[in-house]
């Protein structure tokens, strides 16, 4: 028999005089008001980006916005990453990185846009990636990460 697992964080933190309410699914949400869905979402931070950090195969463009939480768009184009699968594994392993780093981020709207020969990496090589991007966002817009705040 498989040891008990906890099912929830509570379950996993020390007894406490005060209680804390902790629910996780809501800080590692993705729903329709953390995504760029339109035109209208996109084209500001294509036009007025202020914040661009890259590598050989992602670009992020960051525009501030005036709201409590960050927003992310993608664009894997089918002409740098031609198998469906491809631009589908690459999306689903950017929009879990998001969703796991929504809370370190400045509130800004990001566009990431896939470059060519991504579709040619390996999951932990993308993963590795695209959190080296988002140090350096943070690190671009002046939030301090948490070790620095401590």
């Amino acid at each position: 028999m498989w040891p008990r697992q906890a099912h929830c964080l509570s379950e996993l933190l020390p007894k406490l005089e005060v209680p804390i309410s902790v629910d996780p699914a809501s800080e590692l949400s993705f729903g329709k008001n953390r995504r760029l869905l339109g035109a209208s979402d996109f084209q500001p931070v294509f036009n007025n980006a202020r914040f661009k950090v890259s590598c050989q195969h992602l670009l992020l463009l960051a525009l501030p916005v005036n709201t409590a939480f960050s927003r992310v768009g993608l664009v894997v184009a089918k002409k740098n990453v031609r198998r469906a699968v491809d631009r589908n594994r690459v999306k689903r392993i950017l929009r879990e990185s998001f969703r796991h780093n929504q809370g370190l981020l400045p509130a800004v709207d990001i566009v990431i846009l896939a470059r060519s020969g991504i579709g040619t990496l390996s999951n932990e090589d993308l993963r590795q990636k695209i959190e080296k991007l988002w140090r350096d966002l943070i690190q671009k817009s002046g939030r301090p990460t948490p070790c620095e705040a401590k």
